[in-house]
């Protein structure tokens, strides 16, 4: 057991496990399990600062594709879902709920008048400004704990992984 740092509730999982199948070299579950409690304890804070903008976490991450993407901040509805990786279906429901809420509109696209482009409006323009800015830092505040080299060393590693993952997708750029 490591003695630098205070148990966590991955290490009682891998104490029961090292007492139960002793015969079973269970590192793998240290870090992946400590990778997925970290998601899951991450989001939790990440939505309390969405909701304060009245946003899922769902709704930040169509808005913050849209204004990432420049000027005019218009997409194809494909190029959003295959970015936010869900279906086509999934984007359509996800469209209905934010033009209801006037933060984006569909246009002709000039390009193929047979097809769409989401975009976002004014209102979506400000309130995903001041909902970002927030978000950055909201992460800086839950990062900052960790230290500049403590945070370069798990960019780093995290970055290896990711390409362990996700090796030949073609990513946006």
């Amino acid at each position: 057991m490591n003695t630098e740092r205070p148990m966590d509730a991955v290490d009682a999982i891998l104490n029961q496990w090292h007492r139960e199948r002793p015969d079973l070299d269970v590192t793998p579950m240290g870090p992946i399990g400590r990778a997925r409690r970290c998601s899951a304890l991450l989001q939790i804070r990440l939505d309390e600062t969405f909701a304060a903008f009245g946003l899922t976490s769902w709704e930040f991450d169509v808005l913050a594709t849209l204004r990432r993407s420049g000027a005019p901040y218009r997409l194809s509805p494909t190029a959003l879902f295959s970015t936010l990786m869900i279906t086509s279906g999934t984007m359509t429901h996800r469209l209905k709920r934010l033009e209801a809420c006037d933060w984006v509109l569909r246009v002709q696209n000039s390009d193929d008048a047979r097809s769409m482009l989401v975009q976002l409006t004014d209102k979506g323009l400000e309130l995903i400004d001041r909902a970002v800015a927030a978000h950055v830092e909201n992460e800086w505040r839950i990062l900052a704990p960790l230290g500049a080299e403590a945070l370069r060393a798990l960019d780093e590693n995290l970055a290896k992984l990711l390409a362990v993952l996700e090796p030949g997708e073609d990513l946006p750029t």
